[in-house]
């Protein structure tokens, strides 16, 4: 094994799963959106793009429901009520489709033997999802093992705020920080955590919305690996 990174730590959202496209595409549809999948995932990350160069918190989404709706092609003369819609249908449980580059690279991690965990700012939900929807669990089990599965809502700090990693950490005693990466989708809320908390900021931009980023950046998991653990 090679790379400047002795551990990955994950977000979910954006990462290992997405707002699950098969039910937000036909429900914008509706409105004149585009219901492919291949156009929803793109939204997700235009949304993303545009929350964080908003600067909007963890609870503020109004950036990315706009930008997702024209991002599938909503005219807009609907943009409003159909951004409203997605407002009000979009919740946590949705966070469930499994990126199917992701579910490969976790197991070429898995493979080479690295420590890997999972810290997503959530509801209390996310490992009972990431289960569900066959990506990974905390401990053994039947899908990707991951050393910890980390949830805001249940350890009571979200990120931005870097003690969240606090609670992981502990699994991967003997490592130091500046040698753990963390992978997330947002300026905001993962890069700006992740520098806090003395760890490796890296972000998934598939479609380069972040061009002038002064952070690593990379289109997907498998390009993790490819960069950073093979050769």
């Amino acid at each position: 094994m090679t790379g400047q990174f002795d551990a990955i730590l994950f977000d979910a959202g954006g990462v290992l799963v997405l707002p699950d496209p098969t039910v937000l595409g036909p429900l914008l549809a509706y409105y004149g959106g585009d219901s492919s999948v291949e156009a929803n995932v793109r939204a997700h990350y235009a949304g993303m793009a545009a929350k964080s160069a908003a600067g909007s918190a963890e609870g503020f989404w109004d950036e990315y429901n706009h930008s997702y709706v024209r991002s599938i092609g909503v005219p807009e003369s609907d943009v409003h009520v159909a951004a409203d819609a997605l407002q009000r249908t979009r919740n946590a449980y949705l966070w469930r489709w499994p990126v199917p580059e992701s579910l490969e690279a976790l197991a070429k991690l898995t493979a080479i033997g690295l420590p890997i965990g999972v810290v997503s700012n959530a509801s209390g939900q996310i490992a009972e999802v990431l289960s569900r929807s066959r990506v990974c669990q905390a401990g053994d089990g039947p899908h990707i093992r991951m050393r910890v599965v980390i949830d805001s809502h249940l350890v009571g700090v979200a990120k931005p705020d870097p003690a969240i990693f606090d609670h992981a950490l502990p699994f991967f005693e003997g490592i130091e920080r500046h040698r753990i990466g963390y992978v997330g989708d947002s300026v905001t809320m993962d890069v700006a955590a992740a520098r806090g908390a003395g760890l490796h900021p890296i972000l998934v931009d598939p479609y380069d919305d972040h061009p002038d980023a002064d952070f690593d950046r990379i289109r997907g998991l498998n390009e993790l690996v490819d960069r950073y653990f093979v050769g």
